[in-house]
């Protein structure tokens, strides 16, 4: 019997992300969730139960990249799930580091100009600093320009609070992550030289383990 897998992307990302993992078909059946836009004041809890919702199939097994690491946990306590594998992101807010520990005792985050999040086009055009190759990159893969979607997101994960990781929990992680370094982050699977992109880049580790990992 065929184990269905449901992947959620990183925060703004398009299920695009996953494009070159490779399952084998005849033992999993995969799902690409797209994001859905909060509601107003929403909390985590709910908009992971909406998130629960799309899921037609008993006992799944999630996986979620960066921000969707931290919903695919949410989800796993508000249903019965096979188990549960996050991808560079974290597994307690005991690993996050420093800077974001200080965003979430200051309010800092909310001070981050997400709005240029809508001017992805503009970016691209006038390559303002940045390089063209991570401009593409961004403008590929990044599918969710809605700001009141991106300073949602930032301050639930910034305000996350989880001590002990949930059960059943595999976490991997690439020790090139700036995002969330690896020096903060324990009992992890560690891909040599993976960013916190490198569900992109190094997606033949990924078809090389995950079958393993999942069975």
């Amino acid at each position: 019997m065929k184990k269905s897998v449901y992947f959620i992307p990183g925060m703004a990302a398009s299920p695009m992300i996953y494009e070159h993992i490779k399952l084998p078909q005849d033992c999993f059946e995969c799902h690409f969730l797209e994001w859905i836009i909060p509601d107003v004041d929403e909390t985590l809890e709910n908009y992971c139960r909406r998130f629960c919702k799309m899921i037609q199939d008993e006992n799944p097994i999630l996986i979620g990249t960066s921000f969707g690491g931290v919903i695919v946990q949410e989800m796993a306590k508000m249903m019965k799930v096979d188990r549960v594998v996050i991808i560079s992101s974290i597994k307690s807010s005991l690993e996050f580091p420093r800077r974001m520990k200080l965003a979430r005792s200051t309010g800092l985050h909310k001070l981050l100009p997400t709005s240029l999040v809508e001017k992805s086009e503009l970016l691209l055009k006038y390559n303002l600093g940045i390089s063209k190759r991570k401009l593409e990159l961004y403008h590929n893969y990044l599918s969710v320009k809605n700001q009141y979607y991106l300073d949602w997101a930032l301050d639930k994960i910034i305000s996350w609070q989880q001590i002990e990781p949930i059960k059943n929990l595999i976490h991997i992680h690439g020790d090139k992550d700036p995002v969330f370094p690896i020096k903060y982050i324990k009992n992890c699977i560690t891909v040599p030289g993976g960013t916190h992109v490198m569900i992109i880049h190094r997606y033949r580790w990924f078809n090389e383990n995950l079958p393993g990992l999942l069975s």
